[in-house]
């Protein structure tokens, strides 16, 4: 199988991962590390026996895809630089900062016939990837994602950095439009909102109720899915479900457990067939502008609210 040359760009807390797993996959050849401390850059470079460079341009002509692990703001401009030279990318989420910066990469990716994948990895979470099979018609969703304090990532507010996920996760399991949105959040150590819920109600009826949380003592992962015939129970750190079926006059439960595996080495893998392939991405340059744009709305609405209360 022939090796598909590939680099990151940025390899801080998430693209460290990336350029590990890239190193240990058979069909892939990891042709370098960017950073913009080179000292880390070289760090990792010799953990994973590539090479360490402090420009993106110095790859152009090297490789056909990469991985883009930097904050938000610079996304668009990495991400459209390899776009024009025809190389491969997969850019981590939020895709962008605006979704006029999301259209220029879609149509850059589009002109010159190359894959844009978006990182949101809940995706591939085993959990979701087995929850597939169960999804009918949800009428209600319940998401809750809490996390302790990490300065890291905060150039972005919690709807950004982690309630983002669960908005890929509801679009794509509801497969219906917002109708109405209410939201409200609180901003308590960082300069963007820490604290957020979105109600959100759907075209088909649909109503997803959604908590993030960046000042929690504990980590919490998890989804809740209400059907008519069946309640769903998710937890995406553990990667299992809890199922409850109405059958007859009883209520049934059942534990499902699926394979656990890494969600990052399957997004991976799944980003390099779709280059050796030319098969569509998963997570499209157009599901990253469709999620980042409902956060968008949701920040907007927060703001709204907190200029009502104030």
């Amino acid at each position: 199988m022939k090796k598909i040359k590939v680099a990151v760009i940025g390899v801080g807390h998430l693209g460290k991962e990336h350029a590990r797993i890239y190193a240990a996959k058979q069909d892939a050849e990891l042709c370098g590390v960017v950073d913009i401390d080179i000292h880390r850059a070289r760090k990792i470079a010799n953990a994973q026996n590539t090479n360490a460079f402090s420009s993106c341009e110095a790859l152009y002509q090297q490789v056909e895809a990469v991985s883009i692990a930097v904050p938000t703001h610079l996304h668009h401009f990495i991400a459209s630089g390899f776009l024009k030279q025809g190389i491969n990318v997969l850019v981590e989420k939020p895709i962008t900062r605006t979704t006029m910066e999301a259209d220029e990469l879609i149509r850059l990716a589009r002109k010159n016939k190359v894959i844009l994948q978006v990182g949101h990895l809940e995706r591939y979470n085993g959990a979701i990837m087995e929850l597939e099979k169960w999804i009918k018609s949800p009428r209600f969703i319940e998401a809750h994602r809490l996390a302790p304090y990490q300065p890291r990532g905060t150039e972005v507010g919690v709807v950004l950095d982690l309630m983002i996920h669960d908005l890929d996760i509801i679009l794509y399991l509801v497969n219906s439009t917002p109708k109405r949105i209410e939201a409200m959040g609180v901003t308590v150590l960082s300069q963007d909102e820490d604290i957020a819920n979105a109600r959100i109600i759907f075209n088909n009826g649909c109503v997803a109720n959604i908590t993030s949380s960046r000042l929690s003592q504990e980590r919490m992962r998890k989804l809740r899915i209400f059907q008519d015939d069946c309640y769903i129970s998710l937890d995406y750190i553990t990667q299992k479900i809890d199922l409850y079926q109405k059958k007859g006059k009883r209520i049934v439960h059942e534990e499902i457990s699926p394979p656990k595996r890494e969600p990052l080495a399957l997004q991976l893998h799944d980003f390099l067939s779709s280059v050796r392939d030319g098969k569509p991405a998963r997570i499209s340059g157009e599901d990253g502008k469709k999620n980042l744009a409902l956060a968008l709305t949701i920040i907007r609405k927060i703001h709204r609210s907190a200029k009502k209360i104030g």
